[in-house]
């Protein structure tokens, strides 16, 4: 593997990977719609449909479960697509061929098929895009056996988790924040892989941990500086994955610190919040803890428009800050 490091866009990284990916295999084609020559509605395919042709870069009709059927269709003969949505909000209209066909294939046949699929969705908050598109559903898909659900946060992530759903014979989803497209990071050059189902610890501390996902990583890192002038030395956990969620990281962490904040973006009632809260309290880590475990995630409500209001319904970093206060100081 070439170890030179450049800083790349997420959005870069992205592409980046998709081009490795069909340089190397010719199963791999990309769909999506407007990913062509308009390039993606996030500009994430760029030019890669003037390098690999319309054979392996294909517009498609605006219909999300017809083409999701395509790609599950070509998934199970041989295939490995990669189909982008717009907006991760339009997997509600392809649920069918996700939650019913896609993660149930392997299993009612035996073993004897697989389904090699990967669909990307940009998601979350952050655009003005409004209620119909700015969710995070993430943990709509995570809930179905059979799917691998990913959220990348940093450029080297989005490289390496793209690379390794390609090669993974399971269908994987992965979830791309809208806002992360612009950041930028260090990425290797050349194919490497981020394992499926492993945690990353982005900041080592003693005092509590944070579990969080996606660009609220990246909050939390902010969260975490205020929060260390004030001598309070937090530990943050990506999730990277949050099916098959990585178990032992997150435990030993919190057996470590013994206080813990789950930060999301999506809302918080039923969201992944909940599932890691529960993992910890049936584990040996909640013999540890000397603090309630807290969720911080999204309100109970649709994204508004306005963008006051649009931050005021997920959490940015006062919150986090205010909510590792809470849990070292022992409020709630």
């Amino acid at each position: 593997m070439n170890s030179a490091v450049r800083e790349l866009t997420y959005s870069q990284a992205i592409q980046e990977a998709m081009a490795i990916a069909l340089e190397s295999d010719p199963r791999v084609f990309l769909m999506g719609e407007d990913i062509g020559v308009y390039g993606g509605a996030f500009q994430v395919t760029g030019d890669l449909v003037e390098r690999f042709g319309t054979d392996r870069v294909i517009d498609m009709p605006i219909s999300e479960l017809g083409g999701a059927g395509l790609a599950v269709g070509a998934a199970m003969t041989g295939m490995r697509p990669i189909f982008e949505f717009q907006f991760s909000d339009f997997a509600t209209l392809a649920m069918e061929q996700i939650v019913n066909q896609a993660a149930k294939m392997r299993f009612m046949l035996g073993g004897e098929v697989s389904v090699p699929l990967v669909m990307r969705f940009p998601a979350g908050s952050g655009t003005g895009a409004a209620a119909q598109h700015s969710q995070s559903l993430e943990a709509w898909l995570a809930h179905v056996p059979g799917l691998k659900v990913i959220q990348p946060a940093t450029p080297h992530d989005a490289k390496g988790l793209l690379l390794a759903a390609v090669q993974d014979p399971d269908p994987v989803m992965i979830f791309e924040h809208k806002l992360l497209y612009k950041v930028k990071g260090p990425v290797p050059e050349g194919h490497y892989t981020v394992p499926i189902g492993k945690a990353e610890i982005r900041r080592t501390g003693r005092d509590a941990t944070i579990v969080a996902t996606s660009i609220m990583v990246q909050k939390s890192l902010e969260a975490a500086e205020i929060l260390q002038t004030e001598g309070i030395d937090v530990e943050i956990v990506d999730l990277r994955t949050i099916r098959p969620i990585d178990r032992e990281t997150v435990i030993n962490s919190v057996k470590k610190t013994t206080r813990l904040l789950c930060v999301y973006e999506a809302v918080k009632t039923l969201g992944i919040g909940a599932e890691i809260s529960a993992m910890v309290a049936e584990s040996e880590a909640f013999d540890y803890l000397d603090a309630p475990i807290m969720r911080l995630g999204g309100a109970d409500s649709p994204i508004p428009y306005n963008p006051e209001l649009e931050k005021a319904v997920v959490p940015q970093v006062p919150d986090i800050v205010a909510g590792i206060r809470n849990l070292v100081q022992g409020r709630r």
